[in-house]
């Protein structure tokens, strides 16, 4: 694992997390025009939006330095990685939404961070090969369409935060994919550029990326990051370690580190119970409420340590614990709708 890697794979993780903090905040300031069953009008709505311009356009910067990780590193140290993402996610979150997370938030996401960092450092995925066995990719993408369609159609069943946690999902499983199609795409180019415009891997790489992103813009609309953003990155991370077994024959070892990884495997469990019933997933931290109703400054004034606890459970930030009508105005259209969005 080089030090390259880790950089390449780390600023991709940063930027990710930004650009699904940016375009959740256009996606919950938009819920209240939202219609139900127009999603390309909703779409084009939004691209009038600098917030989910910005977004979009770090998903660019992400896509471009997560094919320079993928070039110098495997895909199953790469994309684990990136689920650094999580704590990021919660950083420029509370600076975009001048919102705080809940602490059982935080604690949460931390065991996901900490579960999968030390399953990865025990397994210690091997390098693998640069390019899939002939035949492997047909296979690997029949698997992968089905996880998607399933995940989806359960996705559009639910609502709230099922709803987007399912969306994530499906949106993990087409990243995963997308990530190994860039995997493969680098792994051709000493072909010659050329050379390889004239084969697949690049305009397979696009499609898939575009599924990937339209999944992404449902699962934000769906409900809160802290639902959406677990599922998607500790999704993507393991398809990534499963792609990477399957295709480029990059190993994981076994034996005496089976302990470790297990008990990573299980902290990774502990964080995703914790989170499922954490006051950020089914709160207001990043509603349209919390994107315009507090300014940096006001979202601190006047509140001690025990002040946000007070009378609307764990780690509520200031604004939200003072009562329907104290220095706040009451829950628009876009509230309402949040988790039907």
């Amino acid at each position: 694992m080089s030090a390259l890697t880790v950089v390449l794979a780390l600023l991709a993780a940063l930027s990710n997390a930004a650009a699904s903090v940016l375009q959740r905040r256009a996606a919950a300031q938009d819920a209240a025009g939202a219609e139900p069953g127009r999603p390309v009008r909703w779409l084009l709505r939004l691209l009038r939006d600098p917030y989910w311009v910005g977004g979009a356009a770090l998903l660019a910067v992400t896509t471009v330095l997560q094919a320079a990780a993928l070039a110098v590193g495997s895909l199953a140290v790469v994309q684990p990685l990136m689920a650094t993402e999580l704590m990021f996610t919660l950083v420029v979150g509370g600076a975009v939404f001048h919102r705080r997370p809940d602490g059982r938030t935080w604690l949460a996401f931390g065991a996901l961070a900490v579960g999968l960092a030390l399953f990865l450092g025990a397994a210690a995925p091997s390098a693998g090969r640069d390019t899939a066995s002939p035949g492997r990719w047909a296979v690997a993408g029949a698997v992968l369409l089905c996880a998607v369609v399933v995940l989806a159609v359960a996705g559009r069943l639910t609502r709230g935060a099922p709803r987007a946690a399912l969306f994530g999902s499906a949106s993990a499983v087409a990243f995963g994919a997308t990530a190994a199609l860039l995997k493969e795409f680098t792994g051709r180019l000493p072909q010659g550029v050329g050379a390889v415009l004239t084969q697949w891997p690049p305009y397979a790489t696009a499609a898939v990326g575009a599924i990937s992103f339209l999944l992404l813009q449902s699962a934000l609309r769906a409900g809160t990051l802290a639902a959406s953003q677990p599922a998607l990155t500790l999704g993507d991370a393991l398809t990534s370690v499963a792609l990477g077994w399957a295709l480029f024959g990059e190993q994981i070892a076994l034996g005496m580190r089976v302990l470790p990884e297990v008990i990573g495997i299980a902290l990774i469990g502990v964080g995703s119970v914790g989170l499922a019933g954490a006051p950020s997933v089914h709160g207001t931290w990043d509603t349209a409420s919390a994107a315009t109703g507090d300014g940096p400054g006001a979202s601190e004034a006047g509140n001690g340590p025990g002040t946000s606890e007070a009378g609307n459970g764990p780690g509520f930030a200031p604004r939200d614990v003072e009562g329907p009508g104290a220095g706040r105005p009451a829950p628009g259209p876009e509230d309402r709708k949040e988790g039907d969005a």
